[in-house]
């Protein structure tokens, strides 16, 4: 494996479980702001690509064919390590073979499958279901088997905790770990002594997930980090900003019938045009002509 591809540097961060901040992209541009800013990785979002390009709730209206497309822009438009939520693996283990191997050639570093079944929920919404572990754990070792690159991490999530309680949840993570889960996603514990439990029951490298609104009590990356975690994720921050911002915009130019380049509002166009790369394309406009 490439020393310096994105694949291998994920990895690095996840062996070191020092709580890496992993925000989530919902497109190609909110991908360019994470990687500006700095963060280590991003986390390709089922749920932000459902509401930001369909206007539906996270409850399985994604299909493949957007989470690649998604995928592949994002790809197109950072170097960072890609986190792909892959939902249910889009049907049976079969299904999963074909879902691995699509998001591996989209550009994933790391593909999430998660135990519900299908039609999936948000993992913060109530009444979720789980297939039997039995499944899952194929679905697992398909993926496992399917990826070209062995440097492909394959990110197990149970969403058990709020069907089957907490103990559950640890057995089945234990479960898909053994199975050759790479990365363990243990979704919606319900307390700080949950969290805590968590990194000490399981030997797998983890991801918290903290959802602004959701189930489980918000903790500091740093806290996260030196209980073990290795990835801390959240996972639609940039999507509640970028709706926060919009309604503030609009809201002003609605309520003034103008709307002047303030930086309490909106970004400069200055900025606009640094973030989705016009000096660098200009220079080779440049280069290029006759």
């Amino acid at each position: 494996m490439d020393p310096t591809s994105p694949k291998q540097t994920l990895r690095q961060l996840i062996s070191t479980r020092r709580g890496t901040l992993v925000p989530g992209a919902f497109n190609a541009l909110s991908a360019r702001v994470i990687e500006d800013l700095g963060y280590a990785a991003a986390y390709v979002t089922g749920a932000g690509v459902t509401n930001m390009t369909l206007a539906l709730p996270d409850q399985a209206y994604m299909g493949l064919a957007e989470i690649a497309d998604a995928t592949a822009r994002i790809r197109d438009a950072v170097r960072l390590p890609l986190i792909v939520d892959a939902d249910t693996g889009f049907g049976n283990a079969l299904n999963v073979r074909h879902t691995v191997r699509t998001l591996e050639r989209a550009g994933a570093d790391a593909i999430q499958l998660e135990d519900q079944v299908s039609p999936k929920r948000c993992g913060h919404f109530s009444g979720k279901a789980v297939v039997d572990a039995a499944e899952m754990i194929g679905k697992i070792r398909a993926a496992v088997d399917a990826r070209h690159d062995a440097g492909l991490l394959v990110m197990a999530r149970t969403d058990a905790r709020a069907v089957h309680g907490f103990e559950a949840a640890v057995e089945r993570a234990q479960a898909y770990a053994e199975a050759g889960a790479d990365l363990l996603f243990v979704e919606a514990a319900e307390s700080v002594d949950e969290i805590r439990a968590l990194p000490q029951r399981l030997a797998t490298p983890q991801v918290m997930n903290m959802v602004i609104g959701g189930r489980t009590p918000i903790a500091g990356a740093d806290e996260l980090g030196a209980m073990g975690y290795a990835i801390v994720l959240y996972a639609n921050a940039a999507l509640q900003g970028a709706l926060a911002g919009m309604q503030r915009a609009l809201g002003a130019l609605r309520a003034n019938g103008r709307l002047d380049e303030d930086a309490a509002l909106v970004a400069p166009f200055a900025e606009r045009q640094r973030l989705v790369g016009k000096p660098e394309l200009d220079a080779l406009e440049q280069r290029y002509a006759l």
